[in-house]
């Protein structure tokens, strides 16, 4: 018998990164879905599969929200590309249901995502499917998507569906693929909660629960995403899994080879390059000018240009654009109290700002809360920004562990106004806070203050979870990013000032 066999291309996390650019310039670089998708080879026995996070996360991507209004254009972009089939990622549901529909009606690709159903059904919107290639082998696919997105999204967002625990809803997609398919392949818009190498727990939650499903199930083939960190292709407990990082810095080729019983798995991680097709280029052109006209348009200026450090230094002595971010949720909320966070790949701001600035500078669809919250809850969440810092065999300020592996995770790190206190890292995790005050009084636990927060980190999320069940006070459903532009224009640039008042010994 003749073997048979299957290639898949596998995207995942593009976050709207389409054309080669990082759109802090116009400059050309190797990022992007169209530097990768020139690169696919298809035919009858090829499959091209992205594993979600598409909508949301890019300038292109807000300025198809905000001057479009629907997905359209990026269900043309995945079709031109040659997508088979897609699952949903949680950024996919920032912009609401019927965004997300307007996207899936469009596309010629299937969309598979078996833990998501109406909010009054139980059968999945949009289910498993068994595909036949030219050579005849029968590759059954389950999509999943992190059942997160409920703790993440705004519930209008979500009102219209149910997104139920990944786990069982693939179990049972697959018990009934298992006998009329040759290979079982799931596309999982999740990470690993366990080190690949050693086992060792790395989260405690179930946001990532890729290792358990290669524990528990055993699907041929895990394409997984969400955590943006690139996983060559390995077996694990049977299953082959693999993992591309984010904006199309690359992609992955999956082969899988079947001899009669034998399946041979390999992979190759596919750093994005070269050309793009230049009818591709050339087709969405008009879109892509026209997002980049409408970043370039210059909506306030500064008194000086906030610039980026390290994160360890930033982290450490503070930022000004995260004093920036602290002031607008200030004014926006009333609140006592304010806490942010910077991204990965801070930009900073130039004293002239241009909406390109802004969007790179906040790139998150985050509205804000207003919580009420005790002194012994504000220790907590120092605390747990706390556990940033740690220090390294030559007893120099480094950057814990627990911030970058397996994920990097700098955006966990919060920066606070309105409170002064100070943080000794020669002290054990859990109680490094030397020193909270506010208003020139020291904290006692019994104490009670209003603090501004993003949605992001009012629901839990990072480490914080003693935010939940806090008394909100007041919930502002505009996007941070918005409410910074209102700001620039209220004050013209001259933005009420704001310093963070630590220090870390």
């Amino acid at each position: 018998m003749a073997d048979k066999k299957l290639t898949v291309y596998f995207t995942s996390d593009l976050h709207g990164y389409i054309y080669p650019t990082d759109y802090r310039s116009r400059d050309e670089r190797d990022i992007g879905l169209f530097k990768c998708a020139s690169r696919f080879e298809k035919d009858g026995n090829t499959l091209v599969i992205d594993g979600g996070d598409l909508l949301q996360g890019s300038p292109l991507g807000a300025f198809c929200h905000d001057t479009i209004g629907d997905g359209r254009a990026f269900a043309g972009i995945m079709n031109r590309c040659g997508y088979d089939y897609v699952t949903l990622g949680n950024h996919d549901f920032n912009f609401g249901t019927d965004y997300l529909g307007s996207y899936l009606g469009n596309l010629n690709a299937r969309c598979v995502c078996e833990n998501v159903s109406a909010k009054n059904g139980c059968a999945p919107l949009y289910p498993a499917r068994v595909h036949t290639l030219e050579n005849g082998l029968r590759v059954g696919i389950v999509g999943i998507v992190t059942d997160y997105v409920n703790i993440w999204e705004r519930p209008e967002h979500i009102a219209s569906i149910r997104v139920s625990d990944p786990i069982p809803a693939a179990a049972a997609a697959l018990e009934k693929l298992k006998s009329i398919s040759d290979v079982t392949l799931c596309v999982y818009h999740g990470g690993f909660e366990r080190d690949l190498a050693t086992g060792r727990v790395l989260s405690a939650t179930h946001e990532n629960v890729a290792y358990r499903i290669c524990q528990e199930l055993d699907f041929d083939i895990l394409l997984t995403g969400h955590q943006h960190m690139s996983v060559p292709g390995q077996t694990l407990f049977g299953t082959f899994v693999v993992q591309p990082s984010d904006r199309g810095q690359e992609f992955i080729r999956v082969e899988a080879v079947l001899s009669g019983e034998e399946k041979r798995i390999t992979s190759e991680t596919v750093p994005a390059h070269g050309a793009c097709r230049r009818e591709w280029l050339e087709e969405f052109a008009e879109m892509e000018h026209g997002a980049q006209n409408w970043l370039d348009e210059v909506i306030g200026t500064l008194p000086h240009a906030l610039t980026p450090d390290t994160p360890l230094r930033m982290a450490s002595e503070g930022n000004a654009l995260a004093d920036l971010f602290n002031a607008v949720q200030l004014w926006a909320s009333g609140a006592q109290l304010s806490a942010t966070s910077l991204a990965n790949d801070v930009a900073g701001l130039p004293k002239t700002v241009r909406r390109r600035d802004l969007l790179i500078a906040y790139p998150y669809t985050n509205t804000l809360a207003v919580l009420e919250i005790t002194g012994k809850v504000l220790k907590a969440a120092l605390e747990r920004s706390a556990e940033y810092f740690s220090r390294g065999e030559d007893g120099r300020l480094c950057v814990s562990d627990v911030f970058l592996r397996p994920k990097v995770e700098h955006y966990n790190y919060d920066y606070y106004a309105g409170v002064s206190y100070v943080y000794d890292i020669s002290r054990p995790v859990g109680e490094r806070v030397a020193s909270m005050r506010v208003n020139g009084q020291d904290v006692r636990e019994e104490d009670i203050f209003t603090i501004c927060l993003n949605s992001y980190r009012a629901s839990g999320t990072g480490g914080y979870d003693f935010y939940v069940g806090c008394p909100v006070v007041r919930e502002i459903g505009t996007e941070m990013a918005d409410l910074i532009l209102d700001c620039f224009k209220e004050f013209k640039g001259n933005i009420p000032a704001m310093q963070s008042d630590f220090r870390v010994i």
